[in-house]
């Protein structure tokens, strides 16, 4: 690649200190408050946080739930990935879609749905219920236990497809060499495929524990009295003591950036790789005997069907009409007034155009921001360069409360000398919050497209008398359409359906659909919680299964 010249370099200075300003600022606020600065140092509140036990409770509580989410995840994904890679059945291509649809829905909706479902009064309760003649539900979905559940039906899908993609990048002669040195199935399995696969699944694992470590929608509504640290910030902040929530942000921050550390460690590169692949990835596996297609095909199918049952029980909840069902074991009344009302209903409906104004605004911003700082990581290198990429990785370390706690202390202070604005309670917090938590999916994703882009291409057009503006439009903005049109898609899905960032910085004017789901729920309006739900989930669904069209693997 060519060196930077001085444009770039200062275009480059000038995106760091926006980028610091938006990701490492408001986090530096928090420590300096939480440490009693700029007035004189205090370690009260960091002592008492010391003292007391249930703030101790709700971060061991963090760290266990995120490994064994991460157990529960690898249990499941793995295994499919290989059963998607290495073997072929009827329905495979439309099933291993169909696998990957959890992802897709937002985390309120997920949970929401799964509330509808295995709740106390849910769909498939009240069949055991039913069946087994009992008087009252079978079990509660409540505790560690339903976090679980739900992280791991959410979370499973990164397993999945880390493994499958890994699978399919294998060298066959790698594993026909085995073979030929006599190593049975299980040898090489342990001795060849798993180390090769190690970086896939370290990368999965990592992913998967961060994401539970700042998973907030299923402990906050089904934890009950199982706390975590996301929700211990919230009920802190809501409780007003506001030092006792800067002091767990800093500490949640701190188990974070630990995160951030060992995936930089781990991954160097910045890419998961699955062993240095030369030749062609081996066939999968047809199965012969009839009776092992069909027995394959209902297992797939069964799959499918257990995997889609909250999103059918969504749609089903969203057609009921409110006071409607009580007791019976199917709803007596479906009819489209959830709908009716929502639409007739102007105030109903601003949550919704809140939801995609912003997501919309953040997701052009985070596009712009990323895809540069992506470009301008690799052209400038040295610690500029690494500078650069650090920001766009640190909001994905960083728990969604942390950043929106963060925010909030810092944009409530009229201070234009210092970079600090009165934002909160305004329309732009969120779409600044949204902003900053989507510089890593857009930001990441042109990375790896540009670590693939041949740079010879960028040469050749400066041999014919191309400017880098030029060229940037021209030659390498259209070769990276299909990065850019992923990191857009995740940060669009990410953005419409946040609730963790929104729950804390919303107004009532500018509330999201996440937001609005939750009071509806409250005042007992399960049908148009459920009617927002599915708007969440079809767009969701629409634009990543739009995105993932692409050559089967």
């Amino acid at each position: 690649m060519m060196s930077p010249s001085r444009a770039q370099k200062w275009l480059g200075i000038g995106l760091a200190a926006v980028l610091a300003w938006l990701v490492g600022y408001p986090l530096l606020i928090t420590l300096a408050e939480a440490l009693g600065l700029p007035a004189a140092l205090d370690l009260g509140a960091f002592e008492e946080f010391a003292r007391r036990p249930d703030e101790w409770l709700a971060l061991w509580q963090s760290l266990w739930i995120s490994v064994a989410s991460v157990l529960l995840a690898a249990v499941i994904g793995v295994p499919l990935g290989f059963l998607f890679a290495r073997n072929e059945f009827p329905g495979r291509r439309l099933l291993g879609s169909l696998v990957i649809l959890p992802v897709a829905l937002p985390p309120l909706v997920g949970v929401i749905a799964f509330l509808f479902l295995y709740g106390e009064s849910g769909l498939l309760t009240r069949s055991v219920q039913l069946v087994l003649g009992l008087t009252s539900a079978p079990w509660r979905l409540d505790g560690p236990g339903a976090i679980l559940l739900v992280h791991a039906y959410s979370m499973y899908v990164f397993f999945y497809l880390f493994t499958r993609a890994a699978l399919a990048r294998f060298d066959a002669s790698v594993l026909e060499a085995a073979a030929s040195l006599g190593a049975g199935r299980r040898r090489t399995m342990t001795r060849v495929t798993l180390p090769l696969l190690m970086p896939a699944l370290v990368g999965a694992a990592l992913l998967t524990f961060m994401t539970a470590l700042g998973s907030f929608s299923a402990p906050y509504l089904f934890g009950g009295g199982f706390r975590v640290m996301p929700t211990q910030i919230v009920v802190s902040k809501l409780n007003g003591q506001l030092a006792m929530a800067r002091v767990e942000t800093v500490m949640l921050a701190g188990v974070a950036f630990f995160g951030l550390w060992l995936v930089r460690r781990l991954d160097s590169g910045g890419q998961t790789t699955a062993g240095g692949v030369r030749g062609v990835a081996p066939g999968r596996r047809r199965l012969q005997s009839p009776g092992a297609r069909v027995a394959a095909a209902v297992a797939g199918w069964a799959l499918a069907l257990f995997l889609l049952l909250p999103h059918m029980t969504l749609i089903l909840i969203s057609f009921v009409p409110p006071v409607s069902w009580t007791t019976e074991f199917f709803p007596p009344v479906l009819n489209g007034d959830n709908y009716r009302t929502l639409l007739a209903e102007t105030e109903r409906l601003r949550p919704v155009f809140n939801s995609l104004w912003m997501a919309l605004v953040a997701t052009a911003v985070a596009l712009g921001l990323g895809g540069l700082a992506a470009r301008l990581t690799l052209v400038l290198k040295g610690r500029l360069g690494r500078s650069l990429e650090l920001l766009l990785a640190i909001p994905w370390a960083i728990p969604g409360t942390v950043f929106a706690v963060a925010l909030a202390m810092t944009f409530s202070v009229r201070a234009a000398w210092m970079g600090r604005f009165v934002l909160v309670g305004t329309v732009w917090i969120l779409p600044l919050a949204y902003i900053v938590r989507s510089l890593p999916l857009t930001g990441r994703s042109a990375l790896a497209g540009l670590r693939q882009f041949d740079t010879r291409l960028e040469e050749a057009a400066a041999s014919l008398g191309a400017g880098w503006s030029y060229t940037w439009r021209r030659v390498i903005l259209p070769l990276l359409k299909p990065a850019l049109a992923a990191g857009a898609s995740l940060a669009f899905i990410t953005t419409l359906g946040d609730f963790v960032t929104s729950v804390v910085l919303y107004t009532y004017d500018t509330r999201p659909v996440s937001v609005e789901i939750l009071s509806s729920l409250r005042l007992q309006d399960t049908g148009v919680a459920a009617v927002y739900g599915v708007f969440l989930m079809v767009v969701s669904a629409t634009i990543f299964l739009l995105w993932g069209r692409q050559e089967d693997v």
